[in-house]
């Protein structure tokens, strides 16, 4: 699988502090999913910017997943949903109901995410909140989901991932 992490910080842009979010969130993908990273990368809570990098990773680098991190609050440079949705060709709304969802179990402040979800072309985009924490218990509530989405946009889901309830899998059919 091909994977990006691109955080979104003026700060950390600035080098005026240490992306923790990115290095978390590429330690629990290469736990879970055995493989590295392929492309990293910081930029400013700029529109333009964000749009042009989820594009050209999209487009140019064909990666398959990217993992944003920050930029999906409330403060008026939080952009990161907006730049996400000008790039998306589909929506992925329930993975970020899932997050939601698993976020309210630990704080009443997820209702404040605005976190965007979707695909362009055969790539999966999410959004996932700035502070390591909250950007690794959100991954971790969608990480059994990812596998079986980038194999559909692949073209090349297995019978192994059908819905337990499914009547085909019941009968072996």
């Amino acid at each position: 699988m091909r994977i990006g992490i691109l955080t979104i910080s003026d700060r950390a842009s600035r080098g005026e502090y240490e992306d923790r979010s990115g290095p978390a969130l590429r330690e629990m993908v290469q736990q879970h999913f055995g493989e590295d990273v392929d492309l990293t990368h910081i930029v400013p809570d700029e529109f333009m910017e964000i749009k042009r990098a989820l594009e050209k990773w999209c487009d140019d680098a064909k990666l398959e997943l990217i993992l944003t991190t920050g930029g999906t609050g409330f403060a008026p440079r939080d952009v990161t949903p907006e730049a996400t949705n000008a790039v998306l060709e589909k929506q992925a709304p329930g993975l970020v109901q899932a997050m939601i969802a698993s976020s309210l179990q630990k704080t009443p402040h997820a209702m404040l995410t605005r976190m965007a979800a979707g695909i362009r072309g055969q790539t999966l985009i999410v959004n996932l909140p700035g502070s390591p924490k909250a950007a690794c218990e959100n991954l971790q509530a969608i990480l059994p989901a990812l596998p079986h989405a980038i194999e559909l946009l692949r073209g090349t889901a297995g019978e192994h991932h059908a819905y337990a309830g499914d009547a085909s899998t019941k009968s072996g059919t």
